[in-house]
């Protein structure tokens, strides 16, 4: 069966997208641009296949489909810059296959100007079409929630080149969800991306240093959260933890625009901060009850940078574990969901049994709530527990 889409990139973007393409009835190839692919359990690979995708390695099944959608990742470089050359990459090999009459979407997160001003040219050089003419071109931010239990689809923005451009996506989008909304252009929709991103990053470093602040004023935060979040209008609840990972990357558009973003800047700087800080309230807990940190042994619970998942792009408990060896701590883990983990290229040991492990730590540091932990049962059993994400019951746990 000729497929009728093409994903380029089958990392936390595309996959998604795959995968709600083909329970639409979209027959779909999926073409990976680098080892994301292995993120495919075999049992969800046959579920897949069994419903109309296609993985394959042969670039020239990128010329035969009517879609193709660019989804690779843009992780950030060492010089805090989004790296774009997957994107590009990509680009080329579609370029070289390129059809008339084909749609084509990048998905991957950028910042404004990059599809018309980085990838229209890579297309058109290699395909020798022009876009807006022979194919249309168009940017939707990919909007993805990992392990959410809501599979309703999310509204897709879009923005395309021309007014045509925009159609021939909105089309598209349209056959996986009921709303799809239309941007002025390119630059709109992925400064739609810009903004979302931004936004979580912004509003969890606010409750970070509300954390902070509430911990020396003998204020519960998690109290306050939760009365605040009655108020109807206005306000939107979000939570302090040890960290931000994931694979939204916060832009503050500096070297990008005259004025940059200077509270996505400070943001940064105090979710980057939050590692330090819950290895200096660990410490003082220890101390408080007569040990040091030096020699102390400290289990670590949940080293994925979200609940339920596998995924540790960017999740802190990665420099959390660093800071603890570096002030002597035994460090130790329990995560269902990572059966070996490495830090400073060494294996730290995993606890096979989570209430021993528990019972036997100086220190218990709650980073992450996966669903298979009992919470309660933990609290009882750790010597001492330090909550990062206001999961256990009130009083069970000390709290960030």
């Amino acid at each position: 069966m000729p497929a009728d889409l093409a994903v380029i990139g089958l990392g936390p973007y595309g996959l998604p997208l795959a995968q709600a393409a083909v329970a639409a009835g979209i027959p779909t190839i999926g073409y990976a641009t680098g080892p994301e692919a292995g993120s495919l359990s075999p049992a969800e690979l046959r579920r897949m296949r069994s419903t109309g995708f296609r993985p394959s390695s042969d670039p020239a099944q990128l010329g035969r489909v009517r879609t193709a959608v660019i989804c690779a990742p843009t992780p950030r470089g060492a010089d805090g810059e989004l790296d774009l050359g997957q994107v590009e990459a990509a680009a080329r090999t579609l370029a070289e296959r390129l059809r008339p009459h084909t749609t084509v979407i990048l998905e991957s997160p950028v910042l404004p100007g990059t599809t018309e001003d980085l990838l229209r040219p890579i297309l058109e050089r290699g395909s020798g079409l022009r876009a807006g003419r022979d194919f249309h071109l168009a940017y939707s931010p990919s909007r993805t929630d990992p392990g959410s239990r809501d599979h309703a689809p999310a509204p897709r923005v879009i923005g395309g080149l021309t007014s045509a451009c925009t159609e021939s996506a909105a089309a598209f989008y349209g056959r996986l969800t009921d709303k799809v909304v239309r941007a002025r252009g390119l630059r709109e929709a992925e400064a739609v991306r810009l903004l979302e991103t931004n936004f979580r990053h912004v509003n969890i470093a606010l409750v970070n240093e509300m954390a902070v602040v509430c911990h020396e004023l003998g204020v519960d935060l998690w109290d306050v959260i939760r009365c605040a979040e009655t108020k109807p209008f206005g306000f939107q609840a979000f939570r302090p933890g040890p960290g931000v990972g994931g694979h939204g990357v916060p832009q503050d558009l500096t070297g990008h625009a005259s004025r940059g973003l200077r509270m996505v800047e400070l943001a940064q700087q105090v979710n980057e901060r939050m590692p330090h800080y819950v290895v200096q309230r660990a410490a003082a807990l220890l101390n408080e009850h007569g040990k040091s940190a030096r020699g102390a042994r400290v289990l670590l619970l949940g080293v994925t940078y979200k609940a339920d998942l596998a995924d540790q792009q960017g999740a802190p408990a990665h420099e959390i574990a660093v800071r603890l060896m570096e002030l002597g701590a035994s460090v130790s883990y329990h995560d269902p969901h990572i059966p070996a983990w490495h830090v400073l290229d060494r294996p730290v040991p995993r606890a096979d049994s989570l209430y021993e492990a528990a019972a036997a730590a100086d220190l218990t540091l709650l980073l992450q709530p996966h669903r298979t932990y009992d919470l309660q049962g933990l609290s009882v059993k750790a010597q001492l527990l330090l909550d990062t994400r206001g999961a256990t019951p009130t009083g069970a746990a000390h709290r960030l």
